[in-house]
């Protein structure tokens, strides 16, 4: 009876066991497409050329990572904003989109190794006299909403005081257009995207002047947190693009020098 008893319970749970589920990794490969968030109007990580398609270091990351996978690429244009958004709302499998890998943003969304390190200037309008980081004390300045440099420019805004102002934006364009036009007196933005805006001339000018005192921002690939098999996935895949050499290629293609290293000492990876 006992026995009866036991494999009677046992054949009720598995019929109210849930089903098992495929992982996303899965998916993508049996739906033949991989869809990465990329944010393009950050150059050189991503941005459009002259025929409007999309290029740059991330977007090379993603058609790696799709010939890895052997399946077709879409690229989902993302503003900073919306790259968490994107993939809780499924429009997005993968996020190649230069995301900080904060503890906040992992309550929602998992990350991978990093795969790239930034370190960051002050870009001014150069009637604006402002040559250190320091000098930003008291003065108007912006970035995109939502980044790392976002964050730290505006914590130290409100701690100096001063009467400084902190704006906030929603695109890398929208910041400087608007310090361009005078609107604010400086922002901070990678040392890549320095380089870039103020050697392609689009906006007029513009000049970069003292780098600030942020830790290294390393950013890595990011999936739906419960995306296990997917998550490990992608850190094997940052691992090899390293180890092949791949990394120090892109790295050449799109900034030039020496590429970052992506490890921390005394910490795992």
């Amino acid at each position: 009876m006992k026995f009866l008893n036991l494999a009677g319970a046992l054949i009720a749970s598995a019929l109210v066991a849930p089903a098992a589920q495929a992982d996303k990794l899965d998916d993508i490969i049996a739906s033949g497409t991989l869809r990465c968030a990329v944010v393009l109007d950050f150059p050189p990580m991503g941005s459009r050329d002259a025929n409007n398609e999309p290029v740059g270091f991330d977007v090379d990351y993603c058609n790696d990572l799709g010939k890895a996978l052997d399946v077709e690429v879409e690229i989902v244009e993302t503003p900073f904003p919306d790259r968490i958004p994107a993939l809780v709302s499924g429009r997005a499998d993968v996020g190649i989109a230069s995301t900080s890998d904060t503890l906040e943003r992992a309550r929602t969304v998992g990350f991978t190794i990093p795969y790239f390190a930034f370190t960051f200037n002050v870009v001014t309008n150069a009637d604006a006299g402002l040559q250190t980081y320091e000098d930003l004390a008291g003065q108007t300045v912006g970035s995109v909403a939502g980044t790392y440099e976002a964050i730290r420019l505006e914590e130290d805004i409100n701690e100096w005081g001063n009467g400084g102002t902190f704006r906030s934006y929603q695109s890398q364009a929208d910041v400087f257009l608007a310090l361009s036009q005078g609107q604010i007196d400086a922002t901070v933005v990678t040392s890549t995207v320095a380089s870039a805006i103020v050697q392609g001339g689009t906006y007029e000018g513009l000049s970069m002047t003292g780098e600030a005192p942020y830790d290294v921002d390393y950013v890595g690939l990011i999936a739906l947190r419960q995306e296990y098999g997917l998550l490990n996935y992608l850190d094997l895949f940052v691992n090899q693009q390293v180890r092949t050499g791949r990394y120090d290629e892109l790295y050449e293609k799109y900034i030039g020098g020496e590429a970052p290293r992506l490890t921390v000492d005394k910490v795992y990876y």
